[in-house]
């Protein structure tokens, strides 16, 4: 396996899920800092505290974005000579909600074995634990955000 797949069902409609991935302060809020645009060749960056072997920095572009269905982006955290991922997000219109499918892909070797292994675990606490990407969507709802 070469890629980390998560898939959750949210309670809100894909217009609320689509802003809480591409909106600079909502995706800060569960994720990290960034300077996301929905736009396909945009460059941008995720920033976070720094550690050792990692300066803090994922560097990024958008690669695909058809909202509120799709969004894809590169993903090159660390030194620029590392090869990229890529991370791809499907919003699908299910029933009340919307199902959330997440795939990032691109891992090689045993430091993409590793990464992989880490990052999996971390994607799915940020999706799952409500209060991560769930009260994002929350606080969208509660101030008045249908969409």
């Amino acid at each position: 396996m070469k890629s980390i797949r998560r898939e959750v069902f949210y309670p809100h409609p894909p217009e609320r899920v689509w802003r809480a991935l591409t909106e600079p302060a909502l995706l800060a809020s569960w994720l990290m800092e960034n300077d996301i645009a929905p736009r396909i060749g945009h460059r941008f960056t995720f920033r976070t505290k720094p550690a050792p072997g990692f300066d803090g920095i994922v560097r990024c572009e958008v690669l695909e974005a058809d909202p509120p269905r799709r969004l894809a982006y590169s993903w090159v955290g660390g030194p620029k000579k590392r090869a990229p991922t890529t991370v791809e997000w499907t919003l699908i219109p299910e029933h009340s909600g919307t199902r959330l499918v997440l795939v990032h892909s691109g891992f090689s070797g045993v430091a993409g074995f590793l990464l992989r292994t880490m990052m999996g675990r971390g994607w799915g606490h940020k999706l799952a634990e409500p209060q991560h990407f769930l009260a994002v969507l929350d606080r969208i709802k509660a101030l008045g955000g249908s969409a």
